[in-house]
Order: C-alpha cells, then structure tokens, then sequence
C-alpha cells in the first residue's frame, strides 16, 4: 500500500505503475475518492464540534429556547448520522483501493505484462553432462521406492506425494545445511504458525488478489500460508520498533500450501509444483532508506546463490519484469535451477525488495535515531524450498547405478556419507 500523500502527489507515477503491472486500477477515481472522504471527514467533525457548541448553549438557554432547539438538535443529529454514513461507505470503497495500489518498480525492472519480458542477468555453473541416460526426478525416485505418488493421491488428491527413505533424510540435510548457512550470516531461525488471520494475509499484500490461491479453513476463520512470509510480517505488524532492533533477520520455517489455481493441467506427474511443501524463508525488516534495503537485497539474494554454488547446481539470475513481479514488488529477481530432464532452468528462489509498501499494510514501523517514528522496509527471498530443490539435486548428481552423490555440505548431515 501507498501513502495516500504520495499518491495525491503523484498520481501520474502511480498510473503508470497500475500500467506497467497490468493492473486495472483507475489512480485519478482513487484520488477523487480520497479527496471526498477528507471532505466528509471535515464535515462530520464540524458537525461533532457544532453539537458540542449546543450542548452548552442548551444548558444556559431558557424553556422557550430549548423547545425550538430541540427540534434544531433532531435536524443536525440526523444530518450527522447521514454524514457519517456516507463517510463509513467512502472510507471503505478507498480502503479498498488502497489495498488494490502498486508499489513503485525500480527504474531497473523490464516492463512487460509477464514473465516472457524477464532478462537474465548472469548464468552459473557448469550443466551436467552425463556418459549414461540420466533419469527425471520421478522415474529415478520411484525406481528406488523413495516416493508414493499413487498412494499419498489416494489420500489427498491431485499433486500430493509422501517422500520414503534416504529421500526424506536428504530433504533434511537440504533445510538443515540451509539453516545453518543463515545462522553463521546472523539470521534467527525460527517455527512460524502456518494457520493464520485474513488480517495477515492482508497486512503481507497476499489478499484480497491472491484469495483464490489461499486454502480457507471457514469454521476457525482461518487460512493456511503459503509461505513463512505471512507470519514473519504478522509478528511485527502493529508494533513500533525501536531504531537500535534493526535490521530484524529471521529464517523463517514452515510447511507451505498452495492451491495451485492458475496451473492446472501443468508438472502434475512430478514434484516441481505441489499443494504443500518445506521451505526456508530469508525476511528482512530494515530502515526506510533506499540504499539500506539495496544492499539488503544483495545479500539475500548472494545466500540464495551460495546455496545453490554449495550444491553444484547451475543457475541463471533473473531480473523479473514489471508484470511478472507483482503488486507490491519493487525490484524482483528470480533464480532459475538447472534441470536435466526439462533440458531448462526453473525458478527455485524469488528474492523481493517491497520498500514501505508491505510494512505500511500491516502498520510496521519503527522508531528511527531522532525519535521520528517511520515505516520499515521489508524484503525476503526463498533459502531453500523443497522439494523443487530436492529434484533438482537428485537430477544433477545422479548417478549411473541411480544412486545420488551427496555434495560435500550436506554428507556430515548424513553420517558422512557420499551416496545415497
């Protein structure tokens, strides 16, 4: 969300931002809207004032008077509760076009209307080459009897999977090494709760444009995050930090859920795009200062590449266009992970700079030097999610007896060993 100053002020900007976004957003109806609540805002308190003015002037008046103010009283009661009304019916039709406002993309983002207008930035690492025909993550897994595909299906439906064996301790060794990463870099590792208010989702920027993608549990009028994100917000939203906390950095874990509405019909067969899996989550709350949060956004996104250099897999970097990065996104940056058996790389980590846009939703300030009480900065990326990760390793380093060779990082997660 916006500040409604900065809109007034620059409404053409936010325009083209609604433009560049691929938003139907009309700026010069949400400033029209804006000028007429602080109009009936001005008029209800002149109209509170003009009763506290008769309330005075009703007790010093005599018989005669308070009869004729009783029917003046009766008009301009009704007249404010109309006002008020009609304040209560604008204030919300404006909240709700504030929560519909695009941050401001970086003037280094690509615009276009989708992810076909991203550049890549730099590519890493050698491609395997393989002297056997390699094997996709699915056929190798279920050769070795470390998945249940069917059989989770039976339980849960389109998209589910149960992990068996050395898999799962794998999958483990993946979070394990990510956390440790993070905490050698001064992140707080910490268990977010997964079941969540709708006022967190909206204080995080998930809702109202992302409801569909959300699970709902109506009876405890909850939902189910896709990402530690939304906690991480919702912990702090509302509060005033204190300068002296910041910057506040957390590795955030959780199960994520996902519906998965917009891609029906696609990676249904494997594990590259599942309604539930694990993930570490880098989040970042920091001053309101553009440079600041610049640099923040380097170091998110050099843990993520880290991870995937220790891993030996290759990767591509990619600054993610305007209509690919979303509403409240200042700068985007995609990694995509090389994957044999698409023959392509695909998206494993989005590392996010929000700016003011996600703390100013959920009301996340802080207390600068001065004294003055500011909205923090937000940003966040992806350390680890599995188990997209955990197929891609398992494609890239195996092996021809179909075994999977262990990088280095992870074998004192698995007792030393070197295959698996």
């Amino acid at each position: 969300m916006l500040d409604r100053k900065f809109i007034r002020a620059h409404a053409d900007v936010v325009q083209q931002a609604a433009v560049d976004k691929g938003l139907d957003l009309d700026v010069g109806a949400l400033v029209d809207l804006d000028a007429r609540v602080r109009q009936l805002t001005e008029q209800v308190n002149n109209a509170q004032g003009a009763r506290k003015r008769f309330a005075k002037e009703f007790a010093r008046a005599d018989e005669a008077r308070r009869a004729e103010m009783k029917v003046e009283h009766e008009t301009a009661d009704e007249h404010l509760k109309a006002l008020r009304d009609e304040l209560a019916q604008a204030t919300a039709s404006l909240d709700d076009l504030m929560l519909q406002t695009p941050g401001i993309p970086w003037e280094g983002a690509p615009v276009g209307p989708d992810e076909s207008a991203n550049t890549v930035v730099r590519t890493v690492g050698e491609r395997p080459e393989f002297d056997f025909e390699p094997l996709s993550h699915v056929e190798l897994f279920e050769q070795r009897g470390w998945v249940e595909f069917a059989r989770a299906r039976e339980v849960a439906g389109q998209r589910a999977y149960a992990l068996k064996g050395d898999l799962v301790l794998l999958e483990r060794a993946i979070h394990s090494y990510a956390l440790d990463l993070m905490i050698q870099r001064s992140f707080t590792p910490i268990s977010v709760p997964v079941l969540v208010r709708e006022s967190a989702l909206t204080g995080t920027g998930m809702f109202p444009k992302g409801r569909e993608e959300t699970y709902a549990l109506p009876a405890d009028n909850l939902y189910l995050a896709g990402t530690a994100e939304v906690a991480l917000v919702g912990l702090h939203s509302n509060e005033i930090l204190s300068h002296a906390d910041l910057p506040l950095l957390y590795a955030g874990t959780s199960p994520c859920f996902r519906r998965e509405i917009g891609s029906a019909g696609r990676d249904v067969s494997g594990l590259l795009r599942v309604h539930q899996f694990e993930k570490v989550e880098q989040f970042v709350i920091c001053e309101n200062d553009d440079a600041i949060s610049a640099r923040w956004h380097e170091v998110l996104l050099d843990t993520a590449e880290t991870i995937l250099r220790d891993l030996g897999l290759a990767y591509e970097v990619v600054e993610c266009a305007t209509g690919d990065m979303g509403l409240g996104k200042y700068r985007m940056n995609d990694i995509n992970t090389w994957f044999p058996s698409l023959e392509k790389y695909r998206e494993t980590h989005s590392c996010s700079t929000l700016h003011d846009w996600q703390a100013r939703r959920a009301n996340l300030r802080y207390r600068d030097a001065e004294g003055t009480i500011k909205i923090a900065h937000t940003l966040n990326n992806t350390a680890v999610a599995t188990p997209r990760l955990l197929a891609a390793l398992a494609e890239n380093h195996q092996t021809a007896e179909r075994q999977i060779s262990v990088p280095p990082v992870l074998r004192g997660y698995l007792g030393g060993r070197e295959l698996i």
